[in-house]
């Protein structure tokens, strides 16, 4: 069988492959004329979150122990003979992975060898490798990076305001799980786990740069066997939308108090909430940016400092605005920007301050085409959604401050909101 390929020609991104290999795999590709260097992502949809599941191989919903997703990121990338790590050495490429709420990505950035670079990153991600031995080994060493994790302060401040803002949404758990759920995992179950989430149809390769298209196609032809796809089916939290509580403290070793502020949304399907999160962006950027009215007046008060900012935090099934930093009077500001928020979502944004967020939210997508990491990053967030990177820098071009109010208002409430504090 030979690959199902469309190519497309974007204004902002050059020429755009996609490609479906008979595997099952679909593969994102982006070459870079003048470009060095290349970076590849191979992931899939599944995270943290991903605690209740069925397949049709399943008669019921299987409950995983929390943390399964992280474990076997680690896992992936021992073999029998040799670690992914080992192989990667021999070819100068810089691996890593990343374990989120929703998703799990394997990935390599290289100036040469990218053809063996790739082939290692498809192989070992394919091919996994567990003995009760290296399981039992692991769960020590996670272990050790749950309990580095709980005496952290900035890993603290945030799950406390998870625990507070979510009821029933995984979202709230640990993405390393706790002491107790990793006794849970074996080697059994890290392979019933894999066969799950690792079919390639539910897979994608998101590559850039200095990457040809015969090439990765020769690779893939390579290393990939035609996998049988299925259908994987979460279960539901049934969050509800108020928050669970609006404040949450807790003591450990900083100089100054530490502070997340959260206002939970109400969350629509996976591409909604990705589309969403632009005009969400653009509605913080405007308030709360480093150019904005009430930073300036918050910093020149002295109850911020440079460490303050924001970021939209949304997924498959939650969404939400927050805020964080270090201040020694965390409440008022939570008080301000609750006050900003709820005058913002009553009389509109003012065009100054929209019109510096709009610049500000476009431009860094701008920046990102401008780098292999970045549209490789691109291409990989959007799939999933299923939000092409140029249908996503054009949400941001046509924004309108009437758009951006429009998706706050209905999405959230100044006062469905959770203070979380870290104090000495």
């Amino acid at each position: 069988m030979s690959c199902e390929i469309e190519k497309t020609e974007s204004r902002r991104f050059g020429t755009l492959y996609r490609i479906k290999h008979p595997s099952g795999l679909t593969i994102l590709l982006s070459p870079m004329e003048g470009f060095k260097s290349s970076y590849a992502l191979f992931g899939t949809a599944y995270g943290s979150v991903d605690t209740l599941i069925k397949t049709d191989r399943d008669g019921d919903f299987v409950k995983l122990p929390e943390g399964i997703a992280h474990y076997l990121e680690h896992k992936l990338f021992e073999s029998e003979e040799c670690s992914a790590f080992e192989r990667y050495a021999k070819t100068g490429a810089s691996a890593n992975a990343f374990t989120a709420f929703d998703r799990t990505a394997y990935l390599f950035s290289c100036s040469d060898n990218f053809a063996e670079s790739l082939e290692i990153l498809l192989d070992f991600v394919t091919h996994p490798y567990f003995t009760a031995e290296t399981v039992a080994k692991e769960q020590g060493i996670i272990g050790q990076e749950i309990r580095m994790y709980d005496d952290s302060a900035d890993w603290r401040v945030l799950f406390n305001l998870l625990c507070a803002l979510y009821s029933k949404n995984p979202v709230r758990i640990d993405i390393a799980g706790t002491q107790e759920s990793i006794s849970h995992i074996t080697a059994e179950l890290l392979y019933k786990c894999y066969d799950k989430f690792y079919n390639l149809h539910n897979m994608v390769l998101a590559v850039a740069g200095n990457v040809d298209v015969d090439e990765v196609i020769a690779v893939a032809d390579k290393i990939l066997k035609p996998a049988e796809p299925f259908f994987v089916e979460r279960g539901s939290c049934d969050e509800p939308e108020n928050v669970v509580q609006s404040y949450v403290e807790q003591h450990l070793p900083v100089s100054v108090p530490m502070f997340d502020i959260g206002f939970k949304g109400r969350a629509g399907t996976e591409r909604e909430n990705f589309i969403g999160s632009v005009l969400d962006e653009i509605f913080l950027n405007a308030l709360f940016d480093d150019y904005s009215e009430a930073y300036r007046r918050m910093y020149d008060e002295g109850i911020i400092n440079s460490t303050f900012g924001s970021e939209v935090f949304g997924g498959r099934d939650y969404i939400a605005l927050m805020l964080s930093g270090e201040s020694r009077e965390p409440q008022r500001v939570c008080d301000i920007v609750r006050a900003e928020i709820e005058n913002a979502l009553e009389n509109g944004l003012s065009a100054e301050a929209f019109e510096c967020a709009q610049k500000s939210v476009y431009g860094r997508y701008l920046r990102a085409t401008e780098r292999a990491e970045g549209v490789a990053t691109m291409l990989f967030n959007g799939y999933f959604p299923g939000v092409e990177p140029e249908e996503l820098m054009d949400i941001a071009a046509s924004a309108t401050p009437k758009s951006v109010i429009e998706r706050v208002r209905a999405t959230y409430s100044a006062e469905n909101y959770a203070l979380s504090v870290i104090k000495p």
